[in-house]
């Protein structure tokens, strides 16, 4: 299998990149977050990748984190997730954003991806909930990635805040804060602004 591509990027077509290593030309497809990252044609790259075989094709996805890999990875483990799907929810939120959705399980966010209705968004949040451990970047994103974090969320949003402004408190939050204390700090917080 091909885990790692080094080579000069050719061109760039969304979602396919053309990297040239050693004479071979390589067509990779990204996601959006890594297709925006890259240099320039003509440039040296290198992406982590993963190597779909099918009976007609052979595929290649590539990664410029291993974040985004690994969590590639645990989208196409679900079924009726393909690469095309994984790619998409990749390419609408950054893998923090997923791990954050997925620990406060709000299915609002992965609705807002092209391609995933609510069924799916649900079924995602379910099947990946505790898959996103400390290996995956952004899981420490501010907010408390106890349980608690969600309830706290859902309360501030059933108090009538925006989601906004209940994500912003939220995340001012310290780590251990159970749901009755995070709940008086965070409308404290709520109450200066």
């Amino acid at each position: 299998m091909i885990g790692r591509l080094s080579g000069v990027l050719l061109g760039k077509a969304p979602p396919q990149v053309l990297i040239d290593v050693a004479g071979v030309g390589y067509e990779v497809d990204v996601p959006m977050s890594t297709f925006y990252d890259l240099p320039s044609a003509g440039e040296r790259v290198v992406l982590l990748t993963h190597m779909v075989v099918r009976e007609d094709a052979q595929l290649l996805y590539g990664f410029l984190s291993e974040g985004e890999r690994a969590a590639f990875r645990e989208l196409i483990r679900i079924s009726g997730i393909g690469p095309r799907m994984a790619l998409a929810v990749l390419s609408g939120l950054s893998v923090a954003d997923l791990a954050q959705a997925i620990t406060l399980q709000e299915s609002g966010r992965l609705v807002k991806v092209p391609g995933i209705g609510k069924k799916t968004a649900e079924r995602l949040l379910l099947e990946l909930k505790g898959k996103f451990g400390p290996t995956l970047e952004g899981v420490g994103s501010g907010v408390p990635t106890v349980d608690h974090a969600g309830d706290i969320l859902r309360a501030l949003l059933s108090l009538g805040y925006s989601e906004r402004e209940a994500t912003i408190a939220a995340k001012q939050l310290p780590p251990d804060a159970n749901v009755s204390d995070g709940i008086k700090q965070a409308l404290k917080l709520l109450a200066r602004n």
